[in-house]
């Protein structure tokens, strides 16, 4: 499953969005009917996952931590209680409760970006202001991804 783009939208009076039809698809092929609704751990913005996507984190989560530790038992019991199951309705709609508005400074204007297996929403405001100048941008890439790959081991096995 790959959300891909950057999407303007609106929300109405009531905080509902239409998810963009191409992500709608994404998720029709990949048989999810769910999704999962969280404000960003680090970022002012909103992140959809699907469902299965959502539970392959907390798996994962939960086995990197120790249940008999209570700052971890404490990041757990934070990060799961602070979402949201969200059903798209028959026109693709679902709602942005308003506490989620608040949490990502979401007024009307929208954007959703594709991040691969999650979708973020973002406030157009905050959306521009999250961007990398395009230098910085380069450069971090190059860093990232510039340096040469390790050599590939012989054919052959030797």
């Amino acid at each position: 499953m790959r959300f891909l783009g950057n999407i303007e939208a609106k929300t109405d009076a009531k905080g509902r969005a239409f998810l963009p039809a191409i992500f709608r698809k994404v998720l029709q092929t990949g048989g999810e009917e769910r999704l999962v609704l969280r404000k960003d751990v680090f970022q002012p913005c909103l992140v959809l996952y699907p469902e299965s996507v959502w539970n392959e984190q907390m798996d994962l989560m939960r086995q990197r931590l120790n249940r008999w530790n209570r700052q971890q038992q404490q990041v757990y019991r934070q990060f799961v209680s602070e979402v949201e199951l969200v059903t798209l309705d028959g026109n693709g709609r679902f709602l942005i409760p308003k506490r989620y508005q608040r949490m990502a400074d979401i007024e009307q204007d929208i954007k959703f970006i594709g991040m691969g297996d999650t979708i973020e929403i973002w406030s157009n405001r905050q959306a521009e202001a999250a961007q990398m100048e395009p230098e910085a941008f380069g450069a971090a890439l190059e860093a990232l991804m510039g340096k040469p790959l390790p050599p590939a081991p012989p054919e052959g096995g030797e």
